[in-house]
């Protein structure tokens, strides 16, 4: 079992590599394999809505939101973390999110999903909400902690002192091995759930 970790900050020692570590190291202590990727510093464009992913199975763009697909492929979950700029994730990271979960060739239910936000102050609820919306579209469980996903700080150091917030990634890790764990079971014992068609509503009479 293996979960992605995706660090969507341009600082590579900073305040959301410092809470991801907190939540893979209690992964690993739980028997879940965990990769995390840096990408915030990245030079990732937005999708441009070519659809060439619908022929190709990939992003036009190879970077690495193609890499990052095929171990998101692979993994049980996915924890995204980002620090709050503006109220907002950080925008490197919409664009990658937008790219992998729009241009994937494979399902994602029933893989299991988790923010975690950094912020000094403020803006961290909204940016959680804006998070989990990718996971909420793809029928991955969100993993809950027993607070938002978040911790306080402007440096790493700051995030040391933040136990709280600490304890809310620890907390949030063995909740997400735990339902990984519980899906794994359950597929064995009982199926995925029954798949319906999709439906697409547009209102074509304009009513």
């Amino acid at each position: 079992m293996k979960v992605l970790l995706v660090n969507g900050s341009p600082r590579p020692n900073g305040c959301t590599a410092r809470a991801l570590k907190e939540v893979s190291d209690e992964l690993e202590r739980n028997g879940i394999e965990t990769v995390t990727l840096h990408i915030g510093n990245k030079d990732i464009r937005g999708c441009i809505a070519c659809n060439t992913c619908s022929k190709k199975g990939k992003c036009v763009f190879d970077d690495i939101v193609n890499e990052a697909a095929e171990i998101f492929k692979e993994a049980d979950g996915l924890v995204i973390g980002s620090p709050v700029y503006y109220g907002s994730a950080n925008g490197t990271l919409i664009s990658f999110l937008d790219r992998l979960f729009y241009s994937k060739s494979y399902e994602t239910r029933l893989k299991v999903g988790a923010s975690v936000v950094t912020c000094r102050r403020a803006g961290n609820t909204a940016t959680f909400d804006e998070l989990n919306k990718y996971f909420t579209i793809s029928e991955m469980p969100v993993v809950s902690s027993r607070y938002w996903n978040n911790v306080h700080g402007f440096t790493a150091e700051d995030v040391e002192k933040d136990l709280e917030g600490l304890q809310t990634m620890r907390v949030l890790a063995k909740n997400m091995a735990f339902l990984i764990k519980g899906i794994h079971l359950a597929k064995d014992a009982y199926g995925l759930p029954e798949k319906e068609k999709g439906v697409f509503t547009s209102f074509p009479d304009g009513l």
